[in-house]
């Protein structure tokens, strides 16, 4: 049986004013390793859900912006490789442009206003505000009643883990 360190999904984060920031803007790590006051790394437990914010600036303003809703994966499960996140995850969202992470933290903010927890919401809700956004349409909003259904599809055992 793999231990659980050797089973965690490790993302590095950093902070430098103005010029580069990475973060975790939700989502429950399961442990947290401070390197120094700039940088740190968290890690997550298989399944966990959580979205990582990417964000660079040059002399002129923002030269990149990348947001990404990942779910960390279970040993041996396939992944996607994602910058900063070892040894990857499987990707829900991956969002580049300022102009569309804005969105998607938009898209995030109103899940968060309904007071549903972000890292359990539908896997299917995220790839379509991905799918939404990327060709700049409006995503449907995700509701109380989606939420309901879909967490009694999952208790009720109709839902594929692996497809959602």
């Amino acid at each position: 049986m793999p231990d659980a360190v050797s089973t965690a999904t490790t993302v590095e984060l950093i902070w430098l004013k103005d010029r580069l920031q990475r973060w975790v803007r939700f989502g429950r790590p399961a442990d947290e390793t401070i390197h120094d006051r700039r940088r740190r790394a968290v890690t997550f437990a298989p399944d966990a859900v959580f979205a990582l914010v990417h964000w660079e600036a040059g002399d002129y303003g923002t030269t990149l912006s990348r947001l990404w809703v990942l779910r960390a994966v279970q040993p041996g499960e396939p992944f996607g490789s994602v910058p900063f996140v070892n040894p990857g995850a499987e990707v829900l969202l991956d969002l580049k442009t300022w102009v569309k992470v804005r969105a998607g933290l938009e898209a995030i903010d109103a899940i968060e206003a309904l007071g549903i927890k972000l890292e359990r919401v539908c896997p299917d809700h995220w790839r379509h505000v991905s799918g939404r956004i990327a060709v700049a349409e409006p995503p449907s909003p995700y509701t109380r009643a989606r939420h309901r259904a879909w967490l009694s599809r999952k208790r009720l055992g109709l839902v594929d883990e692996d497809a959602a």
